[in-house]
């Protein structure tokens, strides 16, 4: 059994991704919108859904990362995150294979590391792809 996280609706352009970032006087959202557009920019593979009420990036349907919005900051999430390499030490969290990166309104973002981050896991999940683990 492969530890790949399989979600079968995920489509291009998912109108339910887009209601959720539709949403006004959610300024929080808004905070969490250029870094799934991010992770959409990554390859024309890159296709997302809403999983668990937030947008999630998926490639042939299987999730790499996500964003989520909370009253104070936005995640953005990595499901295979415990296996990037982060040398500015943005991932949190102590899951098997989970980690976020906190985004805040006022608190400068290292926003390259965050990219590189990006680039890292949809990297590592076409690895997982094409070698099967």
């Amino acid at each position: 059994m492969d530890d790949l996280f399989r979600l079968s609706n995920s489509r291009p352009d998912d109108p339910e991704v887009k209601a959720w970032f539709s949403l006004k006087d959610d300024a929080v959202r808004a905070l969490a919108k250029p870094w799934f557009d991010a992770l959409r920019a990554c390859g024309p593979d890159v296709w997302e859904c809403l999983h668990d009420g937030h947008p999630t990036a998926c490639v042939e349907g299987v999730a790499f990362a996500y964003v989520n919005a909370f009253r104070h900051h936005a995640n953005v999430g990595f499901f295979h995150g415990a296996a990037l390499e982060d040398p500015k030490g943005l991932l949190e969290g102590s899951g098997k294979r989970m980690r976020h990166v906190k985004v805040r309104w006022g608190t400068p973002v290292e926003g390259e590391a965050l990219k590189a981050l990006i680039q890292a896991a949809y990297a590592e999940i076409g690895a997982r792809l094409t070698h099967g683990d």
